[in-house]
């Protein structure tokens, strides 16, 4: 990308929007797209047409959607379908009758089936029965890719898809129990810590394992990837690198500083039995993370802190 290039970042308010952003202020992009949702709203095509047709930016980032946890996905299955769908569509569709000469759209590891050989492979996509619990925002997904694989097979543009683990890091949300399970960790430790609990009870069996990577990674690896790949299978975004949800609760509890005992309750769901993706493509391509996880996590609590919204979610 040219530094003076016109780049849309959709989602720039979000935990991996606004990491992108940063990450292209650090390397000297200075002529960077944003609107809010209350300026675009991307589930409508006409706003979304007149916006391409008016800005015609050169490169986008496709970082905007509806996400939460499995509370959040088990409550509003059709609306985490419909909201994802329509603003995929949109964008990635006037994108391209505007000129876009390339875009990365960001999906999330979940479009995996649920029982994928582990680490999961890219080649694993839609080879058997998906999660349950995020299957509406998996099948969302699923489809976007989908969407910027045919057209560049039809049209042959320039479009890729990066698909992280489970993210973490600044401007998360951390509702209590619509937001996903690191930040709801934080929250849950923290208050815990305020209020002297000698307990916390922790959501399922804690034995599934997962991967977690520091939003500014994945942001470094999508300005990495915009510059040196083009091709339609998509990319995983990872560490290689996964532990047991109770593991992390013990390093977060750590971090924030709680003594207290860590129950867990199995009545609730565990979600996938293992998630950790199959990274050697991109590292092959010569990119790594850099920000492991006890460092992440205390960074993560940083933000919470002096996250002036946290209580609002």
């Amino acid at each position: 990308m040219e530094k003076d290039a016109k780049i849309y970042v959709a989602g720039h308010r979000g935990m991996v929007g606004s990491a992108i952003c940063r990450a292209l202020e650090r390397e000297g992009y200075h002529n960077i797209l944003t609107r809010t949702h209350g300026e675009l709203d991307l589930c409508r095509q006409e706003p979304v047409e007149r916006f391409f047709r008016e800005e015609k930016p050169d490169y986008v980032f496709l970082a905007a959607g509806k996400v939460g946890g499995i509370v959040a996905n088990a409550e509003a299955l059709a609306d985490f379908m419909y909201e994802n769908m329509l603003l995929e569509m949109n964008v990635i569709r006037e994108a391209f009758r505007s000129g876009c000469r390339k875009l990365l759209f960001l999906g999330s590891s979940c479009i995996y089936p649920r029982m994928a050989p582990q680490p999961m492979k890219e080649s694993c996509l839609l080879t058997s029965e998906l999660e349950k619990t995020n299957e509406a925002y998996a099948l969302a997904k699923i489809s976007g890719l989908k969407f910027c694989e045919f057209m560049n097979r039809q049209y042959g543009t320039d479009y890729i898809s990066v698909m992280p683990t489970n993210l973490y890091g600044p401007n998360d949300n951390y509702h209590p129990t619509h937001s996903h399970v690191l930040p709801a960790l934080i929250r849950r430790f923290h208050e815990a810590k305020e209020a002297g609990a000698p307990q916390v009870v922790c959501w399922g069996t804690g034995t599934v394992l997962r991967e977690f990577l520091y939003v500014d990674d994945l942001a470094d690896a999508c300005l990495f990837l915009m510059d040196r790949y083009s091709g339609n299978e998509t990319v995983n975004v990872g560490t290689g690198r996964e532990l047991t949800i109770r593991e992390l609760a013990q390093l977060v509890a750590d971090a924030v500083g709680y003594r207290g005992e860590i129950l867990w309750d199995a009545e609730k769901p565990d979600g996938t039995p293992r998630k950790l993706l199959d990274v050697s493509k991109l590292h092959a391509m010569g990119w790594t993370h850099k920000v492991e996880l006890e460092e992440g996590i205390r960074l993560a609590y940083e933000d919470f802190l002096h996250n002036p919204i946290r209580t609002e979610r």
